[in-house]
Parts: structure tokens; sequence; C-alpha cells
């Protein structure tokens, strides 16, 4: 257990613009369940969205135009059992690529990453031990 308590980690939040747009892609592109949402405001909610394996991701309503990725959260990284099927099935579903599969990356373990960006231009690490 980490000094300050931490049992796991329990969401992820990511803001986005167009949170119709966002929820979709979460939750119908990527198979993800909405496990709460809760009024912020007028007209605007935040999401907990399982997309399964303990990866959970807030969407938070941003306003317009694109999330700006150069503070908060760098990225959000999910452990897949196969990462060349996740990033086929992220493409299709309308992620752009950052960072194709590769296992050149050296982190002390042999696996197998890729990057791409989420609808808000929010990057997603898939993460496969190899």
């Amino acid at each position: 257990m980490s000094t300050i308590g931490v049992k796991r980690a329990h969401h992820f939040g990511v803001f986005c613009a167009d949170e119709a747009r966002s929820v979709e892609f979460y939750r119908d592109r990527l198979g993800g369940t909405v496990v709460h949402k809760f009024s912020v405001g007028p007209d605007k909610n935040n999401w907990l969205i399982d997309l399964g394996g303990d990866a959970v991701v807030e969407l938070i309503p941003f306003g317009s135009g694109k999330a700006d990725t150069s503070v908060g959260w760098v990225h959000i990284a999910l452990e897949v059992e196969d990462t060349q099927k996740a990033y086929d099935a992220c493409i299709a579903a309308g992620c752009d690529t950052w960072i194709a599969p590769t296992t050149e990356m050296d982190i002390g373990k042999p696996v197998c990453l890729a990057y791409v960006h989420g609808p808000d231009g929010e990057i997603i690490e898939l993460y496969q031990e190899l």
C-alpha cells in the first residue's frame, strides 16, 4: 500500500469539449458502461464510464474546442489482452493514431504498447505485458 493509502486507481478524468460525443465514444464505440452520471451545471454532466478491468474514465465537460492536454493528466493507460486488436478497434471507433503497436519500448519488461487520441485529443495508452 502507498504512503497515502492508495488501494488502486479509481478513475481518470478527461476534459471533453462535446459531452454527447465523448459519452457516445467511450460508451458505445469502446463498449463502456455508464456507472454514474451527475449534474455539474445547466445541461452539463460528469459521467463515470467503466471500460472494464478497473479502468474507469470520468468525462468532465470542458466547453468548446480541444481540451488542453498540456496540463493535468498526460494520458490514461489501459491494460489490454492484445494491443494490436485493441488498437485496431480504437482506430475503427474513430481514434486518431499517435504511435502504432510496438514492442521496442524499454520499460524494464517485455510489453507491447500503442497510443491513440480520443475525441478531445486525450492520449490513450494501450498496454499489454508479453
